[in-house]
């Protein structure tokens, strides 16, 4: 059987990386979780005091990265440089230097194959910003993902709390909104659906709704 691949795209904070686990469990998919890799680079920035929209200073420090990806217990798990960073890359923080690092036409290319060489080997879910556009091109599903501002603010900050991280509400919205923006305007790879993607809004939705939803989408579009 070709391998399939399933692209699923969207603004910070729409739920793509929690569905798309669900979703890769639910078909026996490999979940790969792009924006974890970005998040992985701007760790490394973050650490050693690198300017993350500094181009330059970026590319230069990419030849000391290494990032692997290990699936451990169906679990997504990120390592730098032989350190699990898991965890790390989830600090709010972390979010814009990601959102900086990713601007870059370096760092995209540097991941770019990473992200290809899943889809060569596994049926694959994969989540990100230009999935469908840019890395899987092909994919079989393409699925944009959205939700009001607000709404993913809501879901983010209630996230940050329960990993007892101190942000406030506004915060968080005005954080998003600025990604937003930035993700949508850069001149590689910016946030935008592909011509063929499903768009999905899953404002008021509960988890298991959106989850349900996205199931119905997929298995009707795998066995066409």
């Amino acid at each position: 059987m070709n391998k399939a691949a399933i692209a699923i795209d969207g603004p910070s904070g729409a739920g793509k990386s929690t569905i798309s686990k669900l979703i890769a469990k639910a078909f026996g998919f490999t979940y790969v979780d792009t924006g974890a890799i970005y998040r992985t680079v701007g760790v490394y920035a973050y650490r050693n005091g690198i300017d993350p929209k500094n181009a330059v200073e970026v590319e230069r420090a990419l030849a000391d990265i290494n990032i692997e990806i290990k699936h451990e217990k169906a679990m997504q798990r990120l390592y730098l440089n032989g350190e699990d960073v898991t965890d790390a890359i989830r600090e709010h923080i972390i979010s814009q230097y990601a959102s900086d690092v990713s601007a870059i036409p370096a760092v995209r290319a540097f991941l770019l194959d990473m992200q290809r060489g899943f889809a060569l080997r596994d049926n694959v879910i994969m989540d990100g910003r230009d999935i469908g556009t840019v890395v899987l091109p092909d994919a079989k599903i393409k699925i944009f993902l959205t939700a009001t501002d607000e709404d993913r603010a809501r879901r983010r900050y209630e996230e940050l709390l329960l990993k007892g991280q101190d942000v406030s509400f506004e915060k968080v919205l005005a954080d998003m909104r600025l990604r937003d923006e930035q993700d949508s305007s850069r001149a590689v790879a910016p946030l935008v659906p592909a011509s063929d993607a499903i768009m999905v809004d899953t404002t008021g939705n509960t988890l298991e709704q959106s989850v349900e939803l996205l199931k119905e989408i997929i298995s009707a579009r795998l066995g066409e």
